[in-house]
């Protein structure tokens, strides 16, 4: 396995992980559109967003491509609580469907922790659709404690 950041060319295997969490969707047939290529540009170019994906190793030289297994966003936030430690985001996360059960969430969170611990984040947190009870309990096996509620407020165009 190779835990890396996504590289543009793993566009359509994110967005196909994304897609549909309980099959597995041909990056094939994923329509990517502008908003998508905007999105994964400003990743790309910011310093405090990381898009990883982690991948059966069977790509190229330097690790990039093969078969992207799962993935999932960093985000680093500065902030003045924590004794000004930054935090990491976690958000996005996903494993193909035909590959649950092997550990390989468990490999991908643990890495991206690992990311965050070698920043200096204080903390690492996330947050989950409250109808995602199977990964309410994966989180909770990880560690992570159900410390606050979330609000969202979606903002129309």
């Amino acid at each position: 396995m190779i835990f890396r950041e996504a590289t543009r060319q793993d566009l359509p295997a994110v967005l196909a992980l994304l897609a549909d969490e309980d099959s597995v969707v041909d990056p094939a047939r994923v329509v990517i559109g502008e908003a998508h290529e905007r999105a994964f540009a400003a990743i790309e170019a910011d310093p405090r967003n990381e898009m990883l994906v982690l991948t059966d190793g069977a790509g190229g030289a330097g690790g990039a491509g093969g078969v992207v297994l799962g993935c999932l966003q960093l985000t680093y936030v500065p902030g003045l609580g924590q004794n000004g430690q930054e935090r990491a985001l976690v958000e996005a996360v996903r494993v193909r469907a035909d590959r649950r059960g092997a550990g390989l969430g468990a490999e991908l969170m643990r890495l991206a922790i690992e990311r965050a611990r070698g920043r200096g984040c204080g903390l690492v947190q996330l947050t989950s659709n409250k109808r995602r009870t199977a990964a309410h309990r994966f989180y909770e096996r990880l560690g992570f404690a159900r410390s606050h509620e979330g609000f969202k407020l979606h903002l129309e165009p």
